[in-house]
Order: C-alpha cells, then sequence, then structure tokens
C-alpha cells in the first residue's frame, strides 16, 4: 500500500525536476539557440523574477499610500470649504442690510418693504442652502421635529399643534432646530 502511495504523489525531488523542465521548455520556446538551462540558472532567473515583483508590489503599496492621502486631502478640503457656497449665498443678504445702515432716510415704509426684501433674500439664501422652514401649525404633534411648550384646550383633534412659537428648520431632512409649539389637549 506504500508502494502505491509513493505511485500516486510524486516526491519533492520530482515535483522539482518537473518545475525545472518546464522551465526549461519555456527557454527553449524562447531561446532559439535551445540550449536547457542550468539549476543555478534557473535559481537566477526566480531570483530576477522574485526582484521584479517585489519592485512592482513596492510600487503598487507606494501608489495605494498616495491615493489614501490624496483622498484624505480632499476630504480635508471638503470639509474646510464645505460652507463656502452657502456663505456666497449670504453675502447679498448682508449687502442688504449694510446698506440698510447706512440710510439715513426717515421713512418707515421704504425701511419697512426693504426689510422684506431682505427677509426673502434671506430665506432664498437657506433654501439654497438646504435649510427649510418648519410651520407645523395644524399637523399632527410630532416630537422628532416639534418641542411642545405648553397643551391649551382646543377644539382641534389632541395633540394637534395648535401655535407655533418659534419655527423650526431642517437642514437635508435632518432636524437643525425643533419647533417651539403649543398642543391641543385631550378633552
Amino acid at each position: 500500500m506504500s508502494q502505491d502511495k509513493n505511485q500516486e504523489t510524486p516526491s519533492s525531488a520530482q515535483e522539482n525536476t518537473h518545475e525545472i523542465n518546464e522551465l526549461n521548455q519555456a527557454a527553449e520556446a524562447s531561446d532559439p539557440s535551445n540550449v536547457p538551462l542550468t539549476p543555478e540558472e534557473i535559481i537566477l532567473a526566480l531570483e530576477a523574477q522574485i526582484k521584479e515583483f517585489q519592485d512592482q508590489f513596492l510600487r503598487a503599496k507606494a501608489e495605494v499610500e498616495n491615493a489614501r492621502r490624496r483622498s484624505m486631502e480632499d476630504v480635508a478640503k471638503a470639509h474646510k470649504f464645505a460652507i463656502e457656497g452657502f456663505a456666497e449665498n449670504l453675502l447679498p443678504v448682508l449687502d442688504s442690510l449694510n446698506a440698510a445702515l447706512t440710510d439715513s432716510g426717515a421713512d418707515s415704509a421704504k425701511m419697512k418693504e426693504g426689510i422684506e426684501l431682505t427677509l426673502k433674500q434671506l430665506v432664498s439664501a437657506l433654501e439654497k442652502g438646504r435649510v427649510l422652514e418648519i410651520n407645523p401649525v395644524g399637523e399632527k404633534f410630532d416630537p422628532h421635529r416639534h418641542q411642545a411648550i405648553a397643551m391649551v384646550p382646543h377644539e382641534q383633534e389632541a395633540n394637534t399643534v395648535v401655535t407655533v412659537l418659534q419655527k423650526g428648520y431642517l437642514i437635508a431632512d435632518r432636524v437643525l432646530r425643533p419647533a417651539l409649539v403649543t398642543v391641543s389637549q385631550p378633552k
């Protein structure tokens, strides 16, 4: 039975001989002189191939490290300058407020009109920055978006927002500030 195992699985010397023969066949196919390689030449060729693979590995590793470093720099820049677009949208509002402060006119109607236009600019800038107003009058109370200050008797269904004391705001569907509300009491 031990002879069968020896016949089924070649020894490591047989495997090495087989590999050397394959390398010699490959060398003969690529080398027109058809001179078989000695084991030393095969070892030198394999060592050269190992060095080439090591060099390729080191270059690939350096490239991955460079890509990682560049991506970290890009993320840092994105965090640093993320508010740039939002700030650009707020600059006209700032200009309008500065102009209102330098105006020496005492006409309250014009002042009110200017404030209304400035408010529209501010709302527009906030919307461009994806900041949306929460004004939930008549809606069901949502503890994730509203903060109840008081419960008041009212003819509306229980737990319905009756009044908004301070508007809330969302930024990209995330609560920036909950709306301060009063809620109807159950009857």
